[in-house]
C-alpha cells in the first residue's frame, strides 16, 4: 500500500471505528432500555456497557441520552414503516389497513421500549409539522395511505390513535390477547378502502 493509499484508508477506517462505537451505544441503550426502561438507561450505565468513558460517549452523542433515544426512535419509525411496507407488499389494496394495524401492533409487542421512546418520551421531533423528520413523515403518509385517506389526515389520526390504543392496551394486559383478530376486523371495517 502507498503513503497516499494509506493516507485515504485512514479516514474510513476511523470512520468505519466511529459508526461501530455509535451502534454499540445505541444496541446498548436498546437492550438496557428492553430490559429495564428508560430510567434505566444512563450515560454511566452506556459508558460501562460499552467499555469506553462518559465523555467519549458524549463525543459520539452530544444531547446524551436524549439524542440516543431521539435517534432509537427514528431508526424505530424506519423499522415500522419496512414492516408496513412488507406486510402491503403481500397483500392486495382490501387488505391494506388489515395487514398495516398488524404490523403496526407485531411491531409494538416485539419492540415495546423503542415504541416507547417513539411514541410516550419526549423526543426532540416535532409532528405533524413542517420541519417533521421524513422518518415520522413516512409513516404517518404509509399510514393514510393503507387507509386511502385523501382528506388532510384526521383519519389517518384516529386510525393511529386506534392502533396506539390498542397497543397500549395489549401491553397492559387490559386486552384479551384471542381478540385482536377481531379487534383488527374492527379497525379494517370502519378504515378500510
Amino acid at each position: 500500500m502507498t503513503a497516499g493509499e494509506e493516507s485515504m484508508a485512514e479516514p474510513t477506517a476511523r470512520r468505519h471505528r466511529t459508526e461501530e462505537r455509535r451502534r454499540r451505544i445505541l444496541e446498548a441503550a436498546r437492550e438496557r432500555a428492553e430490559a429495564d426502561g428508560w430510567s434505566a438507561v444512563t450515560t454511566r450505565h452506556l459508558a460501562g456497557a460499552i467499555g469506553y468513558t462518559q465523555p467519549v460517549l458524549y463525543g459520539h452523542f452530544p444531547g446524551g441520552k436524549a439524542e440516543i433515544m431521539l435517534t432509537l426512535a427514528m431508526e424505530g419509525f424506519a423499522e415500522l414503516v419496512e414492516r408496513c411496507r412488507a406486510a402491503l407488499g403481500a397483500a392486495g389494496a382490501e387488505r391494506a389497513a388489515e395487514v398495516v394495524a398488524v404490523a403496526y401492533l407485531d411491531f409494538g409487542s416485539a419492540h415495546p421500549a423503542v415504541y416507547e421512546a417513539m411514541f410516550q418520551q419526549v423526543i426532540a421531533a416535532k409532528f405533524a409539522a413542517d420541519d417533521t423528520p421524513p422518518e415520522l413523515r413516512e409513516a404517518f403518509d404509509l399510514l393514510s395511505m393503507s387507509i386511502g385517506d385523501t382528506d388532510g389526515g384526521a383519519a389517518t389520526e384516529v386510525f393511529w390513535g386506534a392502533l396506539h390504543g390498542i397497543s397500549l392496551l395489549e401491553r397492559a394486559g387490559r386486552m384479551r390477547p384471542e381478540h385482536r383478530a377481531s379487534r383488527v376486523a374492527e379497525l379494517s371495517a370502519r378504515f378500510g378502502r
